[in-house]
């Protein structure tokens, strides 16, 4: 009897402490992994978010990039730490693509990460060349289908991003345009300033100034509402194509069961960051369009880009072996 009323008394006091114990989170370092080479987008923004969180929690907030088969070491890295809030990853649409393409991952986004938030959006713009005689997306579409398989258009390479959007337009489309992969974004850009492609998806803030000198033509923006940088362009979905979103996401998640409070607060903590004018600035300057959703949100969001990537993956035949 004695024994069960220690017991008791101890579940009460441990409930009791509880919630102390998560008003004080962070009380240690917490790592947020980037799974690709510093200086690219998702490590700017990691390291803009980490500075920032460490000024508003007082705590410590600090990136580690962890390369390795593609985005691959590091997120399996954070898929395997223990779900205490001290592990996060910083991530981009490469994680559904990654996922998409590759059946025999050993991991799934969908189970295996808990969402935390979509902090940024890199928006993508559908570029062709000033060869081909169009003004609208509509009628490069129908020159495309007026003349199937003498266009080409470039990208970064199989199964990359700007590959498999492509293949979404062909899918959504009916055009039948050939496939001309480089190593690179900077490659595939510059394939089709020189005219040796004449059409590719791009990042549009990076893509903007060849844009205005004439060099290449902007005819869409792929995601659900325009660009503010552009907002004279219409989305592709606007052009009669709806559900067609393939921007560049930046998100924020943890590992399986993360603690939904801890969520709710890391959500909370980027969502007031991302809103305040002088970050606003800062995104916009380097070409993202703060987002700020909610971790069901950014839940629905992965899971509607694995299954659509997938199939496209499946009918451009670039899954993996």
């Amino acid at each position: 009897m004695k024994h069960a009323i220690t017991l008791a008394l101890s579940a009460i006091l441990i409930g009791a402490l509880a919630p102390q114990a998560h008003a004080q989170y962070p009380d240690r370092v917490v790592k947020i992994v980037v799974p690709v080479a510093a200086g690219g987008g998702a490590d700017l923004l990691a390291r803009l978010i980490a500075q920032k969180l460490g000024e508003r929690t007082k705590g410590q907030f600090v990136v580690e990039n962890r390369v390795g088969a593609g985005t691959i070491v590091g997120t399996r890295s954070v898929i395997a730490s223990d779900a205490d809030g001290y592990t996060l990853l910083m991530t981009q649409t490469s994680l559904t693509i990654t996922t998409a393409i590759n059946p025999n991952l050993g991991y799934d986004p969908r189970r295996d990460l808990t969402p935390i938030v979509n902090v940024a959006l890199g928006p993508n713009g559908l570029f062709v060349h000033p060869s081909v005689p169009v003004q609208t997306m509509r009628e490069f579409i129908d020159y495309a289908k007026n003349n199937p398989n003498k266009l080409s258009y470039s990208s970064a390479g199989v199964g990359t991003a700007s590959h498999l959007t492509t293949e979404l337009l062909k899918t959504m489309t009916g055009v039948d345009i050939v496939h001309v992969p480089n190593r690179g974004i900077g490659p595939a850009l510059i394939d089709l300033l020189g005219g040796q492609v004449q059409m590719m998806f791009g990042s549009l803030p990076a893509s903007l100034p060849e844009h205005r000198n004439g060099r290449i033509k902007l005819l869409a923006v792929a995601e659900r509402k325009r660009a503010p940088w552009t907002p004279e362009i219409p989305t592709v979905e606007e052009l009669g194509f709806p559900g067609f979103e393939a921007g560049n996401w930046t998100g924020l998640l943890g590992p399986a069961n993360l603690d939904p409070a801890i969520v709710a607060f890391l959500n909370k903590q980027v969502v007031e960051i991302i809103n305040t004018p002088e970050m606003q600035q800062r995104l916009f300057s380097i070409g993202f369009e703060p987002i700020g959703d909610t971790p069901q949100e950014f839940a629905r969001r992965i899971r509607r880009d694995v299954e659509r990537w997938t199939d496209v993956a499946k009918r451009a035949g670039v899954m993996a072996k």
